[in-house]
C-alpha cells in the first residue's frame, strides 16, 4: 500500500495481512519488494482485495440494516 492514506490508520495490518492472504491463494509470491510483480498478478491481488472488502462491508451492513428499517 504505497504512498496511501487510510481512512483508518489502525487497519493497516489488517489490510497487508489480507494482501499475503489473497496473494498466497492466488500463487503469487510476495516479498519484501515486488517492483518485479506482473501487473496482471498486482491486479489480480487487487481486485480480490475489493471483492473480499465489499463482501465484509455487505455483510456488515446487511447485520445492521435491520435497526433502519421502520
Amino acid at each position: 500500500m504505497a504512498n496511501s492514506t487510510l481512512a483508518v490508520p489502525q487497519a493497516k495490518a489488517a489490510l497487508d495481512q489480507l494482501k499475503f492472504e489473497v496473494a498466497s491463494e492466488l500463487g503469487i509470491q510476495l516479498q519484501a519488494y515486488n517492483g518485479n510483480l506482473a501487473t496482471r498478478d498486482a491486479g489480480s491481488i487487487g481486485g480480490n482485495i475489493t471483492r473480499r472488502l465489499v463482501q465484509i462491508a455487505e455483510q456488515q451492513l446487511s447485520g445492521s440494516a435491520a435497526g433502519f428499517r421502520r
